[in-house]
């Protein structure tokens, strides 16, 4: 299985220059986790709903100051609380590989793109709605008839070797 069929090519990026507000709008209204910042059709970074909440402060923090009360988003940059050191895959590498990296270096998402342009992004969650497919679809084979069907072929296999 390939990343390309596993991956979601329709994407949501920002710029280093976006204002923090934008990323909070796009994490809580568009249920977005997380964003690849592109900058002259490079991927420069990428910035999750976790980089912002630790520039936000702590949950507990946070839900006082919202109580009733309008609050402020830092007048940050994009650029100023986003992660640089981005792996990148390509739809065309294997997914089991891709989520072996992943589960290695304890990433939840990595960029797509070939050709150096983003062409989709790839999540845990992409990884685990195939995992579940492929699972399902274990539990429809019916082993004793495959078997019976293995064993018949290697009758087959064995009377034309003689």
């Amino acid at each position: 299985m390939k990343v390309k069929e596993l991956m979601t090519e329709t994407v949501v990026t920002v710029s280093p220059e976006d204002s923090l507000e934008k990323v909070f709008f796009l994490f809580n209204f568009e249920n977005i986790r997380h964003l690849p910042v592109v900058e002259n059709s490079n991927i420069v970074g990428i910035v999750s709903d976790r980089d912002l909440k630790k520039v936000l402060g702590s949950p507990k923090e946070f839900r006082g100051k919202t109580k009733g009360v309008p609050f402020n988003i830092p007048a940050k940059k994009v650029a100023a609380i986003m992660r640089t050191d981005v792996l990148i895959t390509g739809p065309e590498e294997r997914a089991a590989d891709v989520a072996a990296v992943m589960v290695a270096k304890k990433i939840g998402v990595l960029p797509v793109a070939q050709k150096d342009k983003l062409v989709g992004i790839i999540s845990a969650i992409d990884i685990l709605k195939a995992f579940v497919g492929v699972c399902n679809s274990l539990e429809q084979v019916d082993f004793k008839a495959f078997g019976s069907l293995l064993n018949q072929l290697e009758s087959v296999r064995k009377f034309k070797k003689s």
